[in-house]
């Protein structure tokens, strides 16, 4: 599979974005999902994730309940809603996919994942 993310850019302390990644080929609903960032000068973190179905999501402590992970199997879509961000948000955000059976419990680590998107760019403006 081959995963495009789009819709970062710069955004002021408090506001939101919503980032995209599509993914191409086939077997899309074979994957669970994740989100990971990467700030200048650090490791790659993971976000958040989401199983196959959808029906099981996790976040990391440092966004939840301020960031919602979604996707459309149909439109082969994984969807990243940010609000309330804060400077410490901004670095490139990668979707990834992790091919797992139903039952697989979410991966938050980058060696779990198989495929990658190239990563877009937020930034949060104090």
């Amino acid at each position: 599979v081959q995963l495009q993310a789009s819709g970062g850019g710069l955004v002021q302390a408090g506001g939101s974005l919503a980032l995209s990644c599509a993914a191409s080929g086939r077997s899309f609903d074979r994957y669970h999902m994740g989100w990971f960032r990467q700030a200048p000068g650090k490791e790659r973190e993971y976000v958040a994730a989401i199983s196959r179905s959808g029906s099981r999501i996790n976040y990391s402590a440092s966004v939840k309940g301020r960031f919602t992970i979604s996707r459309d199997n149909g439109k082969k879509m994984v969807y990243l809603a940010m609000n309330n961000l804060k400077p410490e948000d901004s670095a490139v955000y990668y979707c990834a996919a992790d091919w797992a059976i139903l039952s697989a419990p979410l991966a938050d680590t980058e060696s779990q994942y198989d495929y990658w998107g190239q990563g877009t760019l937020v930034t949060v403006s104090s």
